[in-house]
């Protein structure tokens, strides 16, 4: 039952949302296409629930000549952002997009964030239980200090969530996410984690020939 109300209220939530900022997406679409060459909408492959892959979308914050598995942005200075990229990044905006996930089923409003499906191989088997859900638009990782947590603390939040989720845990993570986005708390990583102060390239080398770069 439980499920059953989740999805339903990913679904018509998201649905909202995506009609009521319908305009402004649009708006955010032309700017970006003005502001820089390329397309508006990035779409990258990530593990969904049971790890099966899914595209994801945002909205395209750098340049298309960088790297999109490089390491991630670690301030707004960065050179590989566009100047509207930074502030998309700064109020999550980029990440609205996602809202089609959502009502395609791929994704939830609230569960851990949809990682690359060759990181699952670097998991030990409590943190593969971040897979047990469908990743989610915010989390509670997210709320719980996001970019000042390293990837292993990261990995504990999700499966915490997964032992304790339900809809009263999904309410207050998405109440905190709101006032988390005005206050542009914990937008970029300052430590990737225990061991690496960055994510390299070849973590993820693989997946790279599996990405479609954009669709608008």
């Amino acid at each position: 039952m439980n499920r059953l109300l989740k999805r339903t209220f990913d679904f018509v939530c998201a649905t909202i949302l995506l009609v009521v900022l319908s305009p402004v997406f649009l708006v955010i679409v032309a700017a970006i296409r003005l502001g820089s060459p390329g397309p508006a909408i990035f779409r990258q492959t990530r593990a969904g629930k049971g790890g099966t892959p899914f595209p994801c979308y945002k909205f395209r914050t750098m340049r298309c000549e960088v790297d999109p598995f490089g390491p991630s942005p670690k301030n707004g200075v960065d050179p590989r952002l566009t100047r509207l990229g930074r502030w998309l990044r700064e109020y999550s905006l980029d990440e609205w997009p996602q809202l089609v996930n959502i009502v395609k089923g791929d994704m939830s409003l609230v569960g851990p964030r949809p990682l690359y499906v060759s990181q699952i191989r670097e998991w030990n088997q409590r943190q593969k239980q971040r897979l047990l859900v469908k990743p989610g638009l915010t989390g509670l990782a997210q709320v719980s200090g996001r970019g000042a947590l390293t990837r292993e603390e990261k990995l504990e939040l999700d499966v915490r969530y997964v032992e304790t989720a339900g809809l009263w845990l999904d309410g207050r993570i998405l109440l905190t996410t709101v006032a988390q986005v005005f206050g542009r708390q914990g937008i970029y990583e300052r430590r990737y984690s225990e061991t690496q102060s960055v994510r390299g390239e070849k973590m993820v080398r693989k997946e790279k020939s599996k990405q479609d770069r954009g669709v608008i």
